[in-house]
């Protein structure tokens, strides 16, 4: 059953701290009529959650806004375990002005002020879209921004230095075979090391601690070994610029541009595919909280990897010129198919994201067969992939890592893998029916 809240207009309720600075521009909502206020509220978040910095600082702010509309909505009707404790609500309180001022207020919090006056506009243009409040409840508007506002202080104070503030650290490895060095884009980038070095000491949301499914060493890392010479020559010849550039409309070179391009956007594909389903607000906002957790936790998990095997990227594995195996051949004129990120290669970041968001999802529906299209702009042409099981999509965003020539396939492989765990952990251990 779809959310049936009464709803108001209010006259006055509570401001968030920035909502004096000038209302500007707002964000577009999904349309015109409110139709569920997880999902209006995701898809606003994710207009402006880029402001937040790189892929793990905007998983986070996801994180805290879907914990808050989930607790939110679970102080007016209790249906599932809450992440805080901000206790009961009034059970008459708006449930859609709830969700607004949990994930508006988390967003004031945590974005630049530069996206305050989008955020505010926003929000005065959903509050005043609601309908009447009846005489019986005639706060029931007010009632529901204060529960949305306490949900959101409850998840901004807890992670109140949780080790975010500090996302990069200096590196200095020395160059050697097999070790990470720098792979910074013309022109550098502003930071003159690696990103992400600290995200692995990150306090994770569900997880005892970012080692609690460490993947571990694997044959692999031994460059002089066969492993890593058949994931070498693969990378070479699949995700080279020259090889994917002569073939751009390849399945191969599609698929290298689609994760990257946007297919990435958990979210967004999660929005797609709940549109489907006939799950009422509760259910997305545990659904949507649930894989931002895994999803989030996984990152914090993927970078402690990451920086304790410091291991190289296939572009600077290729340009060294003696690496001991010898069934590897170097070449200083190749080039990657896809700008390589500024981090390691082991394991792979956005394969195991995937992982995890999928995991979440197969858990949530008792099924791997869950279809969905999408459509990825951010490197143009456009790529638009459909899949049949949420396992399909997993496995090809391990590939595409290597059709982009940006990861060796088993740290994708394992990536994936370790997502599925701590997707798994935290449907297990979180947000759990009370009935």
């Amino acid at each position: 059953m779809k959310l049936s809240s009464v709803r108001a207009r209010a006259s006055s309720f509570p401001m968030p701290r920035r909502w004096l600075l000038a209302a500007a521009v707002a964000f577009a909502l999904p349309g015109a009529a409110i139709a569920d206020p997880v999902i209006d509220w995701n898809a606003n978040a994710n207009a402006v959650v880029g402001s937040a910095g790189g892929p793990p600082q905007q998983t986070r702010v996801f994180t805290m806004v879907q914990i808050a509309v989930h607790d939110a909505l679970n102080a007016i009707d209790p249906r599932y375990e809450s992440y805080t404790s901000i206790g009961g609500g009034n059970p008459n309180a708006s449930a859609d002005a709830a969700v607004a001022r949990a994930a508006s207020d988390v967003l004031l919090a945590t974005l630049p002020a530069s996206q305050a006056a989008a955020i505010n506009t926003t929000y005065a243009n959903y509050i005043a879209a609601l309908p009447a409040c009846p005489a019986a409840h005639a706060t029931c508007i007010s009632d529901g921004e204060a529960i949305g506002a306490a949900a959101a202080h409850a998840i901004v104070t807890m992670r109140n230095l949780d080790g975010s503030e500090t996302p990069h650290v200096p590196y200095t490895l020395a160059p050697g075979v097999g070790v990470y060095q720098p792979t910074l884009p013309t022109p550098p980038a502003p930071q003159p090391f690696p990103q992400f070095g600290g995200w692995g000491e990150v306090t994770p949301f569900a997880l005892a601690s970012a080692a609690q499914f460490n993947p571990g060493r694997t044959d692999f890392l031994r460059v002089k070994g066969k492993a890593y010479a058949v994931d070498y020559n693969e990378v070479k010849t699949v995700g080279s610029a020259a090889v994917r550039g002569a073939a751009p409309d390849s399945e191969e070179s599609q698929i290298a541009r689609f994760w990257p391009g946007g297919g990435a956007n958990l979210n967004g594909v999660l929005r797609v595919i709940v549109a489907g389903q006939d799950l009422d607000s509760w259910e997305n906002a545990r659904l949507f909280a649930l894989m931002n957790i895994a999803v989030n936790d996984t990152l914090i998990a993927t970078f402690r990897t990451k920086y304790k095997y410091n291991f190289w990227r296939p572009v600077t594995a290729i340009h060294w010129a003696d690496d001991g195996n010898p069934d590897t051949e170097s070449d200083s004129d190749w080039a990657s198919y896809i700008t390589t990120p500024p981090y390691p290669d082991y394991t792979c970041g956005l394969p195991s994201t995937i992982g995890a968001g999928t995991e979440v999802i197969r858990d949530v529906f008792g099924t791997d067969d869950v279809a969905f299209t999408f459509t990825a702009a951010g490197l143009p042409p456009a790529v638009t992939r459909s899949y049949t099981s949420l396992s399909q999509a997993a496995d090809e965003a391990a590939s595409a890592r290597v059709y982009g020539g940006i990861h060796f396939r088993t740290g994708c492989v394992n990536a994936v893998t370790l997502g599925e765990h701590i997707g798994k952990y935290v449907f297990n251990t979180r947000l759990r029916p009370l009935h």
